[in-house]
């Protein structure tokens, strides 16, 4: 928190009342100091992104300006923060990279590589599905007001009905958005339209007092001291005018939008059915994975990697006297047994959710000799809210607050208990929190002496890469003693190998959805609804499901490469350490920080 809130908060007051050449040069000209520079981009990125700096640090410094907003997504805001963008990489490439301390080197490539790509993407700007089931913009925006904008004091609520009057406002900029991509030829699948309508619509089908926006602000001014019952009936009041009169005719006006949509959609294809499709793609392959491998290589990858990880799951099946029928069909077998199964009651809920969090426990208390810095930021179990859990995937991460005041939450769905096996269950926790997602994101957060963008700037085949990693290193650790344990995280790995083929067949080779579908049951014996999902969110987010395999592989080479070169020298905990030690990284940064690492090492 300190150094956020001495950059974030003491920047902004400079900005906004500041005078003076010193300030100038650091707000609009190019920054005598690099460092300066680093700091100006992160800075000029928040005023643009209010509903970041409420996930990073709710009001730093007591300033509730950001918390009352919402972000401008008009067509035009979007267009200048393309030319912003492309500006700062200018300003960037125009400081001698030679003349700068190591340090600083690797923030410049860490950047650089990220402006540059997000450049190379300014002619895909909209072919992107802002409103859809998995992750949409629809539902992200309740899921911020829920579980992200802080609810600690009277003002906290104020700004939060602040922000819900923006909706309608926000609401129509989605609009606008989305009838520049029709015009553009840009349609999304049938499926993104049909899902988005039912969500929307069951979303808004309840009186406002009944709606989660409504109930979850109660349920939080229940616990606030201090505030006597007429003003808490005076807040919500409030909020119910406001879900009533701006937030549900805001849905309302995207459910017609959608509506006459509707009428125009008639495949579930790829990207490639998109104007510029196959280029589109590339680009989205190279963003995702951070490398230069084009879609047919990986897809021969995934090839190799499937039938490496189903040679070993039938080994450990069969082993174990599961013997008939493909790879697929005995895992879907093995996890209709009744020892593998919760029952689906409330009860039942929580004692998956108590399950995962004994899992974290153990785990955590067991990594010592393997790390060399822990987080000190703490992670909690929660299920998926109820208002998305039909069309979000089984489980994913939200990271915590930078300064400590919200823990990160590994989100479970809940949806129907007869999807979670309990022999994957190591494998997920170890994936989203301990040692994966929250383990390395906390430890970005925490890092010292870096410009702020080196904390919190993602790169998905790195942070991918690391979870998938950590599945393989708890199993390696001893941690995943059972042989149907093991299996899980066979079928993780599987399921993960799979994604290399079917993301790669639907958007490239023209696969259909429905080919992918049965493809990704067969290799891993995922449930329908859950594989359904799966391949949704592919469709929706071209490229993403990449990183995770090509990133695992890529820390693999580099730790098998370390210990070819370092013997008996080799220590894991000092590989982890260059690993984790930078925050987020391309592969290829990474890549050179390890070929670095071990110059040093022989060197030394």
């Amino acid at each position: 928190m300190k150094k956020v809130l001495k950059i974030i908060g003491g920047l902004l007051l400079v900005l906004v009342l500041g005078a003076g050449l010193w300030i100038a040069n650091v707000g609009w000209y190019k920054p005598y100091s690099i460092d300066l520079f680093f700091n100006r981009v992160f800075v000029r990125f928040l005023f643009q992104n209010p509903e970041l700096v409420t996930s990073l640090v709710p009001h730093p410094l007591g300033i509730r300006y950001f918390d009352r907003r919402l972000a401008d997504g008009s067509v035009a805001t979007q267009l200048r923060q393309a030319a912003f963008v492309r500006s700062e990489r200018d300003v960037l490439r125009s400081y001698d990279r030679a003349a700068l301390s190591e340090g600083q080197q690797l923030s410049y490539d860490v950047l650089d590589f990220f402006l540059n790509t997000t450049v190379e993407g300014e002619a895909f700007q909209f072919h992107d599905y802002p409103v859809n089931p998995t992750a949409g913009v629809q539902s992200e925006l309740v899921s911020l007001m829920l579980g992200q904008h802080p609810v600690d004091s009277v003002a906290d609520v104020d700004s939060y009905n602040a922000r819900l009057s923006q909706f309608g406002t926000r609401f129509e900029q989605i609009i606008e958005g989305q009838k520049l991509r029709e015009s553009r030829g840009l349609l999304p699948p049938k499926f993104v339209v049909e899902k988005s309508l039912k969500q929307m619509q069951d979303f808004i089908d309840k009186a406002p007092n009944e709606n989660p926006l409504y109930t979850g602000l109660k349920d939080k001014l229940a616990k606030l001291e201090g505030v006597d019952d007429a003003k808490r009936a005076a807040l919500l009041a409030r909020t119910e005018t406001i879900i009533r009169g701006t937030v549900y005719p805001a849905f309302g006006r995207l459910i017609e939008t959608f509506e006459e949509l509707q009428t125009k959609v008639t495949a579930n294809n790829g990207v490639w059915a998109l104007p510029d499709g196959d280029a589109f793609y590339a680009w989205s392959v190279k963003q995702q994975t951070t490398s230069n491998l084009t879609p047919d290589q990986i897809h021969e990858i995934g090839l190799a990697e499937v039938a490496r990880i189903e040679a070993e799951m039938n080994a450990l099946l069969t082993e174990n006297g599961y013997k008939d029928g493909s790879v697929g069909s005995r895992v879907v077998a093995l996890g209709q047994e009744p020892r593998f199964r919760y029952p689906d009651t409330a009860d039942g809920r929580q004692q998956c959710l108590d399950d995962f969090q004994k899992i974290i426990d153990e785990i955590d208390q067991g990594l010592a000799p393997t790390f060399a810095v822990r987080p000190k930021l703490g992670v909690k179990v929660q299920a998926i809210p109820a208002f998305k859990e039909a069309s979000a995937p089984g489980a994913y991460y939200e990271p915590g607050a930078l300064d400590g005041s919200r823990p990160g939450v590994f989100f479970v769905n809940l949806r129907k208990l007869d999807e979670v096996d309990k022999f994957g269950m190591r494998t997920l926790a170890y994936h989203e929190a301990i040692p994966g997602h929250h383990f390395q994101i906390a430890i970005a957060q925490e890092i010292k002496g870096v410009p702020i963008f080196r904390n919190v700037l993602p790169f998905n085949a790195y942070a991918e890469g690391w979870a998938l990693y950590s599945e393989r290193l708890a199993w390696e650790l001893g941690f995943e003693k059972d042989p149907f344990d093991n299996l899980g995280r066979l079928q993780a790995e599987m399921f993960r190998a799979v994604r290399l083929v079917v993301d790669t067949g639907m958007h490239k080779k023209r696969w259909t959805r429905e080919q992918a579908l049965a493809y990704l049951i067969d290799k891993t014996g995922m449930g329908e609804i859950d594989a359904t999902a799966e391949i949704e969110r592919y469709l929706v987010w071209p490229g993403q499901a990449l990183g995770y395999k090509l990133g695992m592989l890529k820390i693999l080479e580099l730790r098998e490469r370390a210990k070819a070169q370092l013997g008996e020298r080799f220590d894991l905990k000092e590989f982890h350490q260059v690993v984790l030690g930078s925050g987020s990284l391309p592969l290829p940064v990474l890549e050179a920080q390890v070929n670095a690492w071990l110059a040093k090492k022989a060197a030394g």
